[in-house]
């Protein structure tokens, strides 16, 4: 399954959600989210700096995790920006693959 890195701002009203809630509240809610359309949470932290919570999960393709970012996004309460990683062994694979392509002004 892919994995995904989600890194989440909380607005205004999500921090009073989590200064209600707790942590664990948000990362159980996070939780049941990625579990119902059919993945798994990996990791879920708290962080300082341009982002408040970092989560690393897996989903079974990018139409779930799309979902996923619009329905939590929706919510007004966060915003996200979501990566999708990749392993050692797929960039080996992408490695090993031949485009054909004319750089710009070339």
């Amino acid at each position: 399954m892919p994995k995904y890195l989600s890194m989440g701002s909380y607005t205004v009203e999500g921090i009073q959600g989590v200064l209600k809630e707790g942590g664990t509240g948000r990362r159980k809610a996070v939780q049941a989210a990625i579990e119902a359309m059919g993945g798994k949470m990996e990791s879920y932290y708290f962080a300082f700096g341009e982002y408040d919570v970092v989560v690393i999960s897996e989903v079974p393709d990018n139409v779930t995790a799309a979902a996923l970012a619009i329905g939590i996004g929706s919510t007004g309460t966060v915003t996200l920006k979501t990566t999708v990683l990749l392993t050692p062994e797929e960039l080996d694979e992408a490695t090993k693959k031949t485009i054909s392509f004319r750089a710009a002004g070339r």
